[in-house]
């Protein structure tokens, strides 16, 4: 005979597994961070995978009512957040120094991984060129969610040097925002009539609005909160907690600005939280509290365990079958970013040598900014706006786009998550066992100097001086 007070509905049994995850997590985050050299995002996804509807069958955001709309909103705050908390973390000014690395990475870089995203989609799974454009453009960025797990608080991170991970930190969180440019270019040359009409529109509401004024906004309403926060602080009308999550509100803040206003939300948040840490005083007064590493737990980790629950295995099938986007994932993580990056380091002043180089160029990975991006791609194509259906249209003039895009963007994050989540291990364990024996830590992977070949270039003491002021 059954308890009748026992209600195991899905969404209880939700809330156990989540948050036992994360319990689980955080009582053992020493051994998988430190010593196992894993990050969360690919063991979130896993448990959302296991407990989703093609594993145990509990967590299933449909019978929650989640749709297209929800998962743009869930994606849009975790990565708007996450470029905030990148823009605040950077030292003092450090924008002012190394501009040109990150313009190089923010340029050539992006463009070409665009272009070769877009090339290896429209070869291997014969879709329209535009189509490969706007796929591209989605997968381009590198995440800040996924970067922030490998590059935080954790003993790998502290083999790689200062400059390298500021500059991976700082590319991850403009990008998002520099895709947007490239992800118009794309639906504008399939929904204009004319290429005239596609050129006006991607000019002045893509560059214009919503990156240079999205921008110029952020970085007002940065100043501001500056200002403002500094004054209440000295006359002692604010409460030293509210200090701590003063720049969650304000990346939320920022992202209600670029939302409503039709900017470019993560432009807005990103000038927003450079123009307000310009000066470094927020950073010095919350140095002690790691409340980024919080809200990585909480609200990243959450949202990897959403994910995958809804990975779309349904849709890999025909001509996006499993082989086809194992061979798409494969090529793009090899030819994405690794051969301009090696190309171009010379001129990518914070890039010391090719090991360097070819540590940033593989160290793109792809995650919650892609998934944003194809939903926002997919809700430009079935209404004409940024709102998305809840669910893909069963007839439209753009039907094969609408149908590709995220299915595509879906297998390719859920590889990047694997592969970059996991490569802070597989570096660790190789970098131990290519050590003579003598020089090897006495745990597998417990070596604390930095990675094989990670020193400066042709100046090694004026990258070394650099890298010390950083």
């Amino acid at each position: 005979m059954g308890w009748p007070q026992v209600e195991p509905t899905t969404s209880h049994l939700t809330y156990l597994i989540v948050s036992g995850f994360l319990i689980a997590y955080a009582l053992y985050s020493e051994l998988i961070r430190n010593r196992l050299h894993l990050s969360e995002p690919p063991l979130a996804t896993l448990v959302g995978i296991i407990f989703g509807p093609r594993g145990i069958g509990i967590l299933d955001p449909e019978t929650w009512g989640w749709q297209d709309d929800i998962t743009q909103e869930f994606t849009r705050i975790i990565v708007g957040v996450q470029v905030f908390a990148t823009a605040i973390e950077l030292p003092k000014r450090w924008l002012s120094r190394h501009w040109r690395s990150v313009a190089m990475m923010l340029g050539p870089v992006m463009i070409f991984g665009w272009l070769a995203s877009a090339l290896i989609v429209y070869l291997i799974l014969k879709t329209k060129f535009t189509t490969a454009l706007i796929i591209g453009a989605c997968l381009t960025p590198t995440d800040p969610v996924l970067s922030a797990s490998v590059l935080g608080e954790a003993k790998f991170s502290q083999r790689i040097p200062k400059r390298l991970r500021h500059l991976l930190s700082a590319e991850s969180g403009c990008n998002d925002g520099i895709s947007f440019p490239l992800l118009y270019a794309g639906l504008l040359a399939v929904t204009k009539a004319t290429a005239g009409d596609a050129v006006k529109d991607w000019f002045l509401d893509v560059i214009i609005w919503q990156c240079l004024i999205g921008t110029g906004i952020g970085v007002l309403i940065g100043i501001a909160a500056n200002k403002l926060l500094k004054l209440c602080e000295k006359n002692g009308y604010i409460q030293d907690f509210t200090l701590f999550v003063f720049y969650f509100l304000l990346a939320i803040f920022c992202i209600g600005v670029g939302s409503t206003l039709g900017s470019d939300d993560f432009l807005v948040v990103f000038g927003a939280g450079t123009a307000f840490a310009w000066d470094g005083w927020f950073t010095e007064k919350t140095e002690k509290v790691k409340l980024p590493n919080v809200i990585d737990l909480l609200l990243n980790s959450t949202f990897f365990v959403y994910f995958g629950a809804v990975v779309p295995w349904d849709r890999f099938t025909g001509q996006m079958n499993a082989w086809k986007l194992l061979a798409c994932l494969v090529l793009i993580l090899l030819l994405r970013r690794i051969p301009i990056v090696l190309v171009t380091h010379r001129w990518i002043h914070d890039i010391g040598n090719y090991r360097e180089a070819l540590f940033s160029g593989h160290f793109g990975p792809i995650g919650v900014g892609a998934l944003f991006l194809a939903i926002e791609a997919r809700a430009r194509l079935e209404t004409g706006t940024s709102d998305p259906l809840p669910h893909p249209p069963e007839h439209s003039p753009y039907k094969a786009a609408i149908d590709t895009v995220w299915p595509v963007i879906c297998f390719v994050v859920l590889g990047s998550i694997m592969v970059h989540g996991s490569s802070a291990m597989v570096m660790s364990v190789v970098s131990h066992f290519t050590r003579p024996k003598k020089e090897r830590a006495p745990l597998i992977g417990g070596e604390t100097e930095r990675l094989y070949g990670m020193i400066s270039g042709n100046d090694v003491a004026s990258l070394a001086s650099e890298d010390s002021e950083s």
